[in-house]
């Protein structure tokens, strides 16, 4: 090996010994920085309970649906006894900005919920026909009809929906219950309303496959929401799975009441609902 090449070589090992190598190995904080606190999801100190655990005290539906079962509210609807579309309300006002934490299950392919918030309840006097289903169940029973919807007019909900479904297409999206908008951010996608346009979508958070696996199907999920002004954040087990900027002001709720929902058939489970006003 030449002088010339030996010299570069020193030059080479002192310039990654000196320069690079402390770079890579030093820590974040070496630079003054560091990464942020996880927020532990169980840490209750500024927030409300929205459920004892025990009764549906606070809350309001039809009863002969809705019920308390090993610490969890839940509902169940079936091929023989539907819930159609149903829903419970909590009797704690209606909040504006807030975030809401609660643990959400849900059994059965077909089984549909989500979390209600900012909503109101339907004009019940709107048109609607009651389904009178026919033929029969797997089981050889004849199909049953749900409740009739005068029965549940009192309670029927329209307004902004934290989806949860049984198959896993929807859970996270932001979607409208009775509104004429739908689902408006689709699981892994930022969007923003604007007056007299088409929701149009801001940014990508993921491939919405690939977040639909941080779902856990037929097993408890921490559902977070955020609704802050006029942006709403949909958090399933620490994911951000859709994002709402909503600047229609001839549509967007700013406050209002919050409830949970069934449709279609299974079980569907919540335990441990916590708000904090913000």
């Amino acid at each position: 090996m030449s002088y010339r090449s030996t010299l570069i070589k020193a030059m080479i090992t002192t310039i990654v010994s000196t320069a690079i190598l402390p770079c890579l190995a030093a820590p974040a904080t070496a630079q003054g920085f560091t990464q942020p606190d996880p927020i532990d999801f169980d840490d209750h100190t500024g927030w409300t309970s929205m459920f004892d655990g025990k009764t549906l005290n606070g809350w309001d539906g039809d009863k002969s649906y809705w019920r308390v079962e090993d610490g969890a509210i839940v509902a169940e609807s079936s091929c023989e006894k539907p819930t159609g579309t149903i829903y419970l309300i909590w009797q704690g006002g209606e909040p504006a900005d807030f975030e809401l934490k609660m643990e959400m299950k849900g059994e059965g392919a077909a089984v549909n919920s989500g979390i209600q918030y900012r909503g109101a309840i339907t004009d019940p006097s709107r048109p609607h026909t009651d389904r009178k289903p026919s033929g029969t169940c797997p089981s050889g029973a004849p199909r049953g009809a749900p409740p009739a919807f005068a029965t549940q007019a009192k309670w029927d909900m329209l307004g902004a929906q934290f989806d949860f479904d049984g198959r896993n297409q929807y859970t996270g999206q932001y979607y409208e219950q009775a509104t004429g908008r739908g689902i408006i951010a689709w699981r892994g996608q930022v969007v923003r309303t604007e007056p007299g346009k088409k929701p149009r979508l801001l940014a990508t958070l993921g491939d919405r496959d690939a977040l639909a696996g941080y779902v856990h199907v037929e097993d408890w999920n921490q559902l977070h929401l955020i609704a802050r002004g006029n942006t709403m954040t949909h958090i399933v087990n620490g994911h951000v799975m859709a994002v709402l900027i909503d600047d229609d002001p001839a549509k967007f709720r700013k406050s209002g009441l919050i409830g949970v929902e069934i449709e279609g058939t299974g079980k569907i489970s919540i335990r441990k609902i916590w708000i904090k006003k913000l």
